[in-house]
């Protein structure tokens, strides 16, 4: 098989996994003349390899996607037919090289079936990464995808090369992954990650100590996840504390959500249906909600529901179960408070804390700073503006933000 059908194959089936933003890792690059690539920090890009030859940022890519593993979610697990095929670490090396220089791509994302055992495979990712380190000196951003299993020698090899370093947790509850993905373990994917917690934490704390010798290597830009969303019974409730969990106990920097898609023969045991995207949508936003505005995970979901509401945002619905809280004066509150405010983005609050130092914010001024003006002005009091008491105690004004009804076709 040419290389060239090898990645169609490998690059199509790297597409379910969405754990590859390239944010957060530390500034390199080639000016000296010393080496090949660059990383940009902070861009937290989306990259794909695109059927018409575009590759838009990271390769990304399975070394192959033959697998030992019968995970009946997954298009490559065992019993799936579907073309296999597999690249040889010069075959990966050469086209992460090849197509930089054609500035198709910034780095790469490199995950793999498991092939013979779970130390051969994660020995011959790292062989990748370290051609491109050390032979070639590549100083673009690569991403590895780590094997629970495998020895910790291979994972702190995995760290002095990769960027960021990734093990996906599959879905939240453990009796659902002993039902799906009989081979795969909770607890060893979860002993990786409290290992990888412990390597960095000593990488930073060498980064921070007086010393003139260079500090180790190791990830830069952390640890990340996968979760998937509609393949078992989970609920959006167990989700978020699954999430808050791993946030906590092993300091990840993203905790990615993908709805399930069905695939060709599988089992009964999966649904026949994709959930709806809204679904993985409003997730990320109730991510964001604990990750950056200061929500706590059992506080987001309306708790005699345990699902987001797919109509309105996270924040939204959680101010109207919260009304006694508003309207909040602009202009007094702290930030916490206006974190909490629909509408208010962390930017916006940001300005406003900076403009009221010096004037008093008026509705005219919510443009300016980029607030929805038909979203936030029910909840905020201003110096000319004051909700009326009916319109904030009003069954109505949950219908204020629900999307209007459309009439449906036939399809055709």
């Amino acid at each position: 098989m040419d290389v060239q059908r090898k990645l169609a194959i490998l690059a199509d089936a790297a597409k379910y996994d969405a754990s590859c933003a390239s944010s957060g890792t530390e500034k390199r690059d080639s000016r000296d003349g010393k080496g090949l690539g660059s990383t940009a920090p902070g861009m937290g890009i989306c990259h794909s390899y695109a059927p018409d030859g575009r590759c838009i940022s990271l390769l990304k890519v399975l070394l192959t996607n033959a697998c030992n593993y019968d995970c009946l979610y997954c298009v490559n697990r065992a019993s799936s037919n579907v073309p296999r095929a597999r690249f040889t670490v010069d075959e990966v090396v050469q086209l992460t090289l090849d197509f930089y220089r054609r500035n198709y791509i910034e780095g790469l994302f490199l995950s793999s079936g498991i092939i013979r055992s779970a130390d051969y495979t994660m020995e011959q990712i790292v062989e990748v990464a370290r051609r491109l380190r050390e032979e070639h000196h590549f100083r673009g951003y690569i991403h590895l995808k780590t094997i629970p299993e495998a020895d910790d020698a291979l994972i702190s090899k995995a760290g002095r090369y990769a960027d960021r370093l990734s093990i996906n947790i599959e879905v939240p509850e453990e009796q659902s992954l002993a039902a799906l993905a009989p081979e795969k373990n909770v607890r060893a994917i979860r002993r990786t990650m409290g290992r990888l917690r412990l390597k960095l934490d000593e990488a930073k704390e060498a980064r921070t100590a007086p010393s003139r010798a260079k500090p180790p290597r190791f990830a830069p830009a952390g640890q990340s996840t996968q979760m998937i969303v509609g393949a078992d019974a989970a609920t959006d409730q167990t989700i978020l504390d699954t999430s808050a969990n791993l946030y906590g106990s092993y300091n990840l920097k993203r905790v990615y959500y993908s709805a399930f898609s069905p695939i060709p023969d599988s089992s009964r045991a999966l649904p026949l249906q994709a959930p709806p995207l809204i679904r993985e949508h409003r997730l990320y936003q109730a991510d964001w909600l604990m990750r950056f505005y200061g929500f706590d995970a059992g506080e987001i979901i309306d708790p005699s529901a345990g699902m987001l509401s797919l109509e309105i945002d996270p924040k939204l619905a959680w101010a109207l179960r919260h009304r006694e809280r508003f309207p909040l004066d602009v202009n007094r509150a702290s930030r916490e408070d206006l974190l909490r405010v629909p509408g208010f983005g962390r930017k916006a609050v940001e300005r406003i804390i900076a403009t009221r130092r010096h004037s008093a914010i008026r509705s005219m001024d919510l443009a300016r700073l980029h607030i929805p003006r038909n979203k936030a002005l029910p909840f905020i009091v201003l110096s000319d503006h004051r909700p009326t008491p009916h319109l904030l105690d009003s069954a109505r004004l949950a219908e204020r933000f629900r999307p209007k009804a459309q009439q449906l076709g036939f399809g055709f």
